[in-house]
């Protein structure tokens, strides 16, 4: 039975605050085949301070000058934006979702109907924010980048307590940095988490290309989220580190390919190799003319395609054996 990966392609805030753009990230979600796209639920004074300072790979992508609080207060969804856009997904048939980053926008996405909830990285450590995810009682992603196995446990704790069961959880591995370098990757994170919590793991990717996320499903990945952009040249503070339209398509058909090719476990003669099992393999035959009654020996038996005939694997239980009939060169050998 093929697993199914949920792919979740996050529009983020590469719609720039403009719903004519965002629809058309809505548009090439779609096309691509993704499960979900996602945006980002916020208020600029309810998530950062008026002097709080960009991060660093945001003052490269945007104005130096400006503040983290001026930089997202342009990037704000507001609820009328939020139903516009849920109405465009159901036309598109993909479904929508949204990360809220404070409690005010969890209970926005709340009155709009979501039943899953995405914990941001940055909000791992946030105590009230966690226990009222919890008391939601719904599905839950746990992202968890500049995160410790510690910090990992005391918000499954804290979600837990609150009235999330663990089987409710999902943990994505994640490194915080856009772009991700690969060699800060460390994807058998992702192992250590489910090892260590008995959770849902998957995998947000922040690293250029796709071959990372593609690598994360073959690993157990049950969820890969990616940044995507159309086009990695707008301004604004994550296109830089986000696939464009075809790469998103391209990384979705991988997905889906590997979830086929990763099979049941049972080793078996598949369906497509069956025809080949006699051609490839071999069989005993007669490695020279042999005389009815003649002994099968080293000198007058071999093993050589067609696999049609007795099985080199029984070669113990047929030398020494008088030989039935007259056989000839290359000939199958009977017994």
């Amino acid at each position: 039975m093929t697993t199914h990966t949920l792919i979740i392609v996050e529009a983020g805030v590469n719609h720039n605050g403009d719903i004519r753009l965002a629809k058309q990230m809505i548009d090439v979600a779609a096309e691509a085949g993704a499960d979900l796209v996602k945006f980002q639920t916020f208020k600029a004074e309810r998530l950062v301070t008026r002097t709080a300072r960009k991060a660093g790979y945001q003052s490269q992508t945007t104005n130096s000058e400006e503040s983290q609080y001026d930089m997202l207060r342009c990037l704000e969804l507001t609820p009328e934006m939020h139903k516009e856009l849920i109405s465009y997904c159901a036309t598109r048939h993909i479904g929508f979702f949204s990360t809220g980053f404070d409690i005010e926008s969890i209970d926005l996405l709340v009155s709009l109907g979501q039943d899953r909830f995405k914990i941001p990285s940055g909000e791992i450590t946030n105590l009230p924010y966690l226990r009222h995810i919890g008391r939601l009682g719904k599905c839950v992603i746990l992202s968890t980048g500049m995160a410790t196995l510690g910090d990992i446990e005391a918000a499954i704790t804290a979600l837990e307590q609150a009235g999330t069961p663990r089987a409710n959880i999902t943990v994505l591995h994640c490194t915080t940095e856009y772009p991700t370098p690969m060699n800060d990757v460390n994807l058998r994170a992702m192992q250590s988490i489910h090892a260590a919590f008995g959770v849902a793991v998957g995998y947000s990717d922040h690293t250029p290309g796709i071959e990372v996320a593609i690598a994360a499903v073959a690993m157990g990945a049950s969820i890969i989220e990616k940044h995507f952009t159309l086009d990695r040249n707008f301004p604004g503070p994550d296109h830089k580190a986000s696939l464009e339209p075809a790469e998103l398509k391209a990384m979705v058909t991988a997905i889906r390919n590997i979830e086929v090719a990763l099979g049941d476990g049972i080793k078996r003669l598949t369906p497509s190799e069956a025809g080949n099992r006699p051609v490839a393999r071999k069989s005993l035959v007669a490695s020279r003319p042999i005389k009815s009654g003649e002994l099968f020996s080293i000198e007058n038996i071999a093993a050589k395609r067609p696999g049609t005939g007795i099985s080199p694997m029984r070669w113990d239980e047929v030398i020494g054996r008088p030989s039935p009939r007259d056989f000839g060169a290359d000939e199958l050998i009977e017994l």
